[in-house]
């Protein structure tokens, strides 16, 4: 099947990239590179043996993206391309609009113009808001607190107006939670331009020098150990789950959403003991104040995805910190 992978060259489209490839399907990659690197391809390549054609453009240029769909005889779309730092989406809020929401109308005409109408999109469990009930599920109500949130959730709105007006559109919103870990190769994984905002690319720089220490943001939460507790997921289980819905959503018209998250919480200060048993590193941290929108806990309801999808994560948290220290270590240069 030829697929077009939007964003395809970021930390999460490149993991999906390879196991799409592996999968038999031909991947085509198109992405701006505002927040990866194109040595990324070459890892690809490297990992796959395969040719991944790639073609460099903004998301918002729906000319570019039609010539794109055509050109290449495209099947299906996985949208991925994004802007998403949380933080960073309430500075600079009409980016984002701009980015993520016309982007993916821009995408919408490009597949309607091209008469493709099956699409995967790359949704996150920032629509929830505040949790009303844990774990989340689908049913949850959705009040998401930030622009990056507010992105997502009109997007699905867009996606599901547009599935009730035209029923040859077939949709699978997945709700990421939190990706972490790297693959098992150690040739890519997590590597934002600029500083990172995620706890494991912070991890990885601690202990490669780069940054002299980590900040906790509080460690008066009502959790255990006083941390923040997340729903982390591999990398590859979440690429699986791509996978798993791409399968699925081509038989099944209409829109479906899915929570992709392992079901379970991990502690800030359980990933850096987990990481410093496996890489025999120590991980210098204060704690800071808490930040404002954290929650002390959140974790997902998978249930809906391995009944309809025969989805579930596999890799727990000793898995995301070795393929996480196995990238970190590896030179990254090809």
């Amino acid at each position: 099947m030829n697929i077009l992978l939007t964003g395809g060259m970021g930390y999460i489209g490149s993991h999906t990239a390879i196991l799409l490839s592996e999968a038999g399907h031909k991947v085509h990659i198109y992405d701006n590179l505002c927040n990866s690197n194109i040595d990324t391809l070459n890892r690809i390549k490297k990992i796959t043996s395969k040719d991944i054609a790639f073609t460099n453009g903004d998301i918002r240029d729906t000319e570019k993206l039609f010539n794109t769909l055509v050109n290449e005889k495209i099947e299906i779309v996985i949208h991925l391309a994004g802007l998403k730092a949380v933080g960073e989406s309430s500075q600079k809020p009409i980016e984002y609009y701009a980015n993520n929401v016309q982007g993916s109308i821009s995408l919408l005409q490009a597949m309607q113009s091209a008469n493709i109408k099956t699409l995967v999109f790359s949704s996150s469990a920032t629509v929830y808001g505040d949790p009303v009930y844990l774990p989340y599920d689908e049913d949850h109500p959705t009040a998401p607190t930030n622009p990056y949130g507010r992105n997502k959730l009109q997007i699905e709105e867009m996606l599901h107006d547009l599935a009730v007006s035209d029923k040859a559109w077939s949709i699978a919103c997945l709700r990421y939670f939190n990706p972490v870990g790297a693959h098992e190769s150690g040739l890519i994984g997590e590597d934002p331009n600029g500083i990172p905002n995620n706890l494991m690319p912070v991890i990885g720089q601690v202990v490669s020098g780069k940054l002299p220490l980590l900040n906790i943001f509080g460690d008066d939460y009502d959790t255990p150990d006083g941390t923040g507790k997340r729903d982390y997921i591999h990398v590859m289980d979440l690429a699986e789950g791509h996978l798993a819905a791409l399968n699925w959503i081509k038989n099944n018209p209409g829109l479906h959403i899915f929570n992709i998250g392992s079901g379970k919480s991990y502690s800030v200060l359980e990933i850096i003991h987990c990481f410093e048993k496996v890489s025999s590193h120590s991980i210098p941290y204060q704690v800071v104040n808490r930040r404002p929108g954290d929650l002390p806990e959140y974790y997902a309801s998978a249930d809906k995805a391995k009944t309809v999808l025969g989805w579930e994560a596999k890799r727990g948290l000793s898995d995301i910190c070795n393929d996480s220290w196995r990238w970190i270590k590896n030179p990254k240069i090809i």
